[in-house]
This record gives C-alpha cells, structure tokens and sequence, in this order.
C-alpha cells in the first residue's frame, strides 16, 4: 500500500472499529423497559400500544408477575374483565405477595358483580399491608353493595384514618351512614369531603339532597346551586 494512502486507511479502520463497538454495546430493551413502556401508554390512554409493550414483556419473561399486571390492567379498561382476571390471577401466581394485582382483581370481580369473590382480593392485600388505605376504601365499596353498611362505614373509616386527605373515602362513608339513616354523619362527611376538595360537584349533590331530607331546604338550594357551579347536575 502505498505511504500516501495509509493514513485514510488507518482513519477509516479506527471508525469501522468504533462503529463495530457501538453497535456491540447497544442494550436490548428488557422486559422492565417494555413494561414501564406500557404503563407509560395506559397514562396516555394509548391502550393498543400499552397491550403491545405488556405483550411483548411476556413474551420476553413469561414469569414475569408485573408485566400479567400490566395486561390484566388494559383488558379492565377495555371491559375484558374475564381476561382481566386471568391475567391477574396469573401475576398472583408468580408472585403471591403482589398486592397490586390482588386489588386489581378484587376491582374487575366487583366489575362483575362477585362482591364476595371482590372482598376476598381486597382481605388479602390487607393481610399482605394493613396500612395500604385504597384496599380499605374498596373493600368498603364492595361491603357496602352487599348491604353490610356497618363493615363499610369501619373500612372507610379505616381509610381515612391512614389518609385523612381522602375526600372519596369522606364522600363513601357520608353515602353509607345515609342509606343507615344517620343524616348528621352523612352531613358531616360530605362537608369533610368539601373542605378537602372544593370542585367536587357530587358532594355539594350529596348533602344538598340530606339537608332536603332534613328539611333545610334553603341549605339545600345553595349546595345545589354550588354543585351546577362546578359542573354538577
């Protein structure tokens, strides 16, 4: 070879060189990158490109508990809760301490109407964390479609104990202790769900309706008046 030339050569052999390199040291995505991806979708309501990444997760590691999790979560969003359920049922099998998963599949039985089957996933995640308040507050919900007001009323109660910040939990105990006819509770947690977020229309609804009931009629009409404010009928 000519001395002319070696230079571009040897230029042109140490770009080759690191090129090789680059392309060797790129990292493949894994099945935590596709499952973040995912979860990443279903914030977006990108629900078809959130299944593919679960999809793909599974494909990657069908052990893995989170990315099931993950797939069960889109199928409750898109009213599979047959599927939904498996899913789930699949992530508690890899992984019997995911409370997640045993809130999510309590969620989709309530979807169908399993109360029982609903508080049994919800016992569960609190037998795993006693201090996690959403499982509280949805075991609550599914008591309360039972008709057992009163075990609804002490897991509401739980929840806000843990999050006393948690207008919902104020707004579904308020609801319970109305349909238990104690008009005062129920005006007392709605007004606690007020003061913790002023633009919930539904519980201005809500006591406007028990203050009628108690005969406060102009109490009535100014919580109403409110609740149209913010959008409420």
């Amino acid at each position: 070879m000519s001395a002319k030339y070696r230079p571009i050569f040897s230029i042109l052999f140490a770009l080759l060189s690191a090129l090789t390199l680059s392309c060797s040291t790129i990292r493949k995505p894994t099945t935590e990158d596709f499952v973040n991806h995912g979860l990443a979708k279903m914030a977006k309501r990108d629900l078809d490109g959130a299944m593919a990444d679960f999809t793909k997760a599974i494909q990657l590691n069908p052990q893995d508990a989170a990315a099931y999790e993950g797939h069960g979560g889109v199928k409750e969003i898109k009213g599979d809760l047959d599927g939904a359920i498996t899913d789930f049922s699949k992530a508690i099998q890899l992984n019997p301490k995911a409370t997640g998963a045993y809130i999510d599949r309590g969620g989709a039985r309530m979807g169908k109407g399993d109360w029982d089957g609903a508080i049994a996933d919800f016992s569960k995640a609190i037998e795993l964390d006693p201090k996690l308040a959403d499982a509280y507050l949805d075991r609550g919900l599914a008591k309360r479609h039972k008709g057992d007001l009163d075990g609804s009323i002490t897991d509401f109660s739980k929840t806000i104990q843990l999050n006393p910040q948690d207008a919902a939990a104020y707004n579904d105990r308020g609801n319970a202790k109305r349909a238990k006819g104690d008009l005062d509770g129920a005006i007392a947690d709605f007004s606690k769900a007020i003061e913790r977020n002023p633009q919930d229309a539904i519980a201005y609804i809500s006591r406007g309706s028990v203050k009628k009931a108690k005969g406060d009629q102009a109490g009535s009409d100014a919580d109403l008046a409110q609740a149209a404010k913010l959008g409420g009928r």
